[in-house]
């Protein structure tokens, strides 16, 4: 499958012609990379990824040695793991069941607690236990939203602000409004970040974030000693310039 590559200042932006060739090829590379004996994967939420991770559970299933990656979440919207609108429950269905992934490998953020400020304590916890320092992950996927956010990093809030903690309470435009996120600090930190953009509605956005470096959550992902690469199809590239 072909892709044409570029960069533009220090990020990779590769793009595919449809979404479904978009998929294959990011999980192509998600492949190559999952060779150390334990190697830490973020996951998206939202309707993008949903078919990269259908992917990675069939055809890929017998490439990767399921039982060395461990999941955590870049986000979540704060409501039961049951519940339609949670990017856990999304992951669950798609990629955790269908590959059978130990329990003790899911990581998933706690929305069981009546005070979100508390659950994000919580995540960071879990974080500092399993990592024991700030979190490097081997990959932090991420999309972008119309409004140029990525995780629950909104424009304006105090969410992106945070510079301290690792884990925070964002705030939504739209229902569910209360999310955690990770923060910049710990995006920052991450070996590789892949954003998975798709769809012509994020062609402009796109060419905000990426020729015009705007000042929005997405174009702030941008780690010093990690690599990042833009994925997008041909549709949301429409309007990029090298």
């Amino acid at each position: 499958m072909a892709t044409t590559e570029g960069r533009i200042g220090r990020q990779s932006v590769r793009i595919a012609d449809t979404s479904a060739e978009l998929y294959r090829a990011v999980a192509e590379a998600i492949a190559g990379h999952v060779q150390e004996a334990r190697f830490t994967l973020t996951l998206s939420g939202g309707s993008t990824p949903c078919a990269l991770y259908a992917l990675l559970a069939s055809e890929y299933r017998l490439r990767m040695d399921w039982s060395r990656v461990h999941l955590f979440w870049g986000d979540e919207r704060y409501v039961p793991h049951d519940h339609p609108a949670s990017n856990y429950r999304m992951a669950r269905e798609t990629l955790i069941e269908p590959l059978g992934i130990p329990e003790a490998n899911v990581h998933p953020m706690p929305t069981d607690e009546p005070d979100p400020c508390r659950a994000a304590l919580r995540y960071e916890e879990h974080l500092r236990e399993f990592f024991g320092e700030m979190p490097r992950f081997d990959l932090i996927l991420l999309g972008m939203g119309a409004d140029g956010h990525t995780a629950s990093l909104f424009p304006g809030t105090a969410a992106l602000a945070e510079r301290e903690r690792w884990v925070a309470v964002g705030e939504a435009p739209a229902e569910p409004r209360v999310r955690l996120t990770l923060t910049l600090p710990v995006l920052n930190s991450a070996k590789r970040v892949y954003f998975l953009v798709a769809g012509k509605d994020k062609a402009q956005m796109v060419r905000k974030v990426l020729w015009e470096n705007a000042p929005l959550p997405a174009g702030m992902v941008k780690p010093e000693s990690g690599e990042v690469v833009w994925w997008l199809d041909r549709e949301a590239a429409s309007l990029v310039e090298w």
